[in-house]
């Protein structure tokens, strides 16, 4: 049967893309065989999962055709890879349930935001398996990888994943997890407060995986991008884990030095797609199950048609409809989807920056002259950054159509976007202002 296993891994090689193959079928061995059943094992549980949900049917076919009778599959997890052993106890307090995961510095993880909740589909296959890759520390020649993608389809899921894993795997690892924009407000304090060499010393000497989120807001700050890359350059040559994100390649980040640019770029870049309408699907009752919510099929496959824009949309669409039941004792039917998906959902083909433009100097009462002239007075400055901020959030323009569009560069735009993301956080003001445009452009009544 070893060489029946053997020749069935050869047909899989051949149906399914290399980096599947190398992380999910190569790694599988062939333990033992009695009748008609084949015992195969997986280095972990994350790793039986994934080939039992999306290889079993396929393993099965090619086991029957090499062996010329139906074969049942039987996949563990491999004794040799220390299920068999009890996992050393470590002297170190225990986390209270339902809690999320403290670091040693930076943000909390998210308890739900491990490889188990992520639902994996065309549009994120490869992300998910480098970053599985690079988690489990299966190839030790990749210690970089950086997760490119829009708002919302799930890079900071699989960034906090990665220090889940690492930390259920290797408990005393330091792992860091903090946006650019939390990094270099931090070093601009330890500047302050003459504190620069400790500051140093914990990410250069104290930091086993770095998750650093946001990589674009390091636009500009020339200072903060010079410590950065020299702190990166000491974890790359310690072989340390590190994992970026963006909505930008490092390539069409502005201002960035030519240091720091080479550093993110010399590691694996993952893009993650738009899901597809099955995706879309699985995603939803994935987060349904996860929740408690019982969603009919029917409204499962209608929100999962009319919410495509990402995954934040999709929760959007289910928390609505199951809340909206609970509250008014209704049950969730087409009726109540669609009163709910007609507040979320954009008019996407009517919304063109002109559009945003008028709507704006409406509210303020300005000209579109003045929204897109140089003045730098703050009655102009504050509504021409709300609409480039409205102009990415709604359009599909890049940024570069958006700055030509207010007579900016896009540098500028990208530095305008940044100012009202970090403004909705703190300022209660400017979120009610955000909010009536959305409304507005959402509705439709222009």
């Amino acid at each position: 049967m070893k060489a029946i296993w053997k020749e069935t891994k050869s047909a899989i090689k051949e149906k399914v893309p290399d980096h599947c193959f190398r992380m999910w079928i190569e790694p599988i061995e062939f333990i033992k065989a009695k009748e008609d059943k084949i015992v195969l094992s997986c280095p972990n549980l994350f790793s039986k999962k994934r080939v039992f949900e999306h290889y079993s049917a396929m393993i099965k076919s090619e086991l029957t055709r090499a062996a010329g009778r139906e074969c049942k599959l039987c996949i563990e997890v491999s004794k040799q890879n220390g299920a068999s052993k009890p996992k050393p106890v470590y002297n170190r307090q225990l986390l209270l349930p339902n809690f999320n995961t403290r670091l040693y510095n930076g943000r909390i993880l998210c308890k739900d935001f491990t490889f188990d909740q992520f639902v994996v589909g065309g549009n994120n296959d490869f992300a998910y398996t480098a970053a599985l890759s690079l988690a489990s520390r299966k190839n030790p020649q990749q210690n970089s990888l950086f997760l490119l993608s829009k708002t919302g389809m799930g890079k900071s899921h699989l960034s906090q994943a990665v220090g889940h894993f690492v930390l259920s795997e290797h408990p005393l690892d330091r792992v860091y997890y903090i946006t650019a924009e939390d990094f270099a407000n931090e070093m601009i304090n330890s500047f302050r407060n003459n504190t620069i060499s400790e500051f140093k010393k914990k990410y250069r000497n104290g930091c086993d995986v770095l998750l650093l989120e946001d990589v674009h807001y390091l636009t500009g700050k020339e200072r903060t991008q010079i410590e950065l890359a020299l702190i990166l350059d000491t974890l790359f040559e310690a072989g340390k884990k590190l994992i970026f994100s963006s909505c930008y390649l490092p390539s069409e980040i502005p201002k960035l030095n030519d240091k720091l640019l080479s550093r993110l770029s010399c590691g694996l870049i993952s893009n993650i797609d738009p899901p597809n309408f099955r995706t879309r699907v699985r995603i939803l009752e994935k987060k349904a199950g996860t929740s408690g919510y019982k969603i009919p099929k029917e409204i499962t496959e209608y929100l999962a048609s009319e919410l495509s824009d990402n995954v934040r949309q999709l929760e959007s669409g289910l928390i609505g409809v199951a809340v909206k039941s609970s509250l008014l004792g209704a049950p969730i039917n087409l009726d109540l989807a669609e009163s709910v998906v007609k507040n979320i959902i954009r008019q996407r083909s009517n919304i063109t920056i002109d559009v945003i433009k008028k709507i704006v100097c409406k509210y303020y009462g300005i000209s579109v002259r003045d929204l897109v002239s140089r003045s730098r007075k703050q009655n102009i400055v504050r509504p021409r950054q709300i609409a480039i901020y409205l102009s990415r959030r709604y359009t599909d323009q890049p940024l570069q159509v958006i700055g030509r569009n207010f007579n900016r560069y896009h540098a500028t735009a990208l530095y305008a976007i940044g100012a009202v993301e970090r403004g909705l956080k703190e300022n209660g003001s400017l979120q009610k202002h955000v909010d009536f445009f959305c409304q507005k452009l959402e509705s439709g009544k222009y």
